[in-house]
């Protein structure tokens, strides 16, 4: 259905790349926790979000003589300065539908810049947490260890005549 589309509509060619979420779908089958299934589909969804406008910005400006994006190596390279914010500006699109590109790319870039930076934030926070909580039980560990070495050193200081006192009949001390 897609390639039907996409013989009819020629703009939306770079839609043939959407065949990458069935692949993604296979990688979130082996991804065992929820952050790991995140993280395939932000992965996933950069690259496909890349390649996708990297070929729609290709495609409005290869036909242009003023472009400065004129192969797909150009096109990638746009892109890639793009969706990490840092827009060198040495490619950038001149025609109308390349500029649109350029702000879906934008647009999702931040997006799932996003949400990689959430994802981070979150990681860290439960690092520190699980510590926190590893740090805590040490030391209420580490506080019933020093009791009961307050016990025993009470207990060792007492006088054989003392034990006896406390447990008659029990064979400790002298007999009685």
């Amino acid at each position: 259905m897609v390639d039907l589309v996409v013989l009819a509509l020629p703009l939306l060619r770079p839609l043939r790349a959407l065949r990458v979420v069935t692949a993604l779908g296979h990688l979130n089958r082996r991804a065992a926790s929820l952050r790991g299934r995140a993280m395939v589909y932000v992965v996933g969804g950069v690259g496909l979000l890349g390649f996708t406008a990297a070929v729609a910005v290709l495609d409005a400006e290869r036909s242009e003589p003023s472009a400065s994006i004129k192969n797909f190596g150009d096109a990638t390279w746009w892109a890639v300065t793009t969706i990490t914010t840092v827009g060198y500006g040495d490619r950038y699109p001149v025609t109308g539908t390349g500029r649109v590109a350029g702000v879906g790319l934008m647009l999702g870039g931040i997006a799932l810049l996003g949400v990689v930076t959430a994802a981070l934030a979150s990681w860290f926070v439960e690092h520190v947490s699980r510590q926190e909580r590893e740090e805590a039980d040490l030391r209420v560990q580490v506080s019933a260890l020093v009791e009961e070495v307050r016990a025993l050193r009470v207990e060792l200081r007492r006088t054989p005549s003392e034990l006896a006192q406390d447990a008659p009949g029990t064979g400790i001390g002298p007999a009685a």
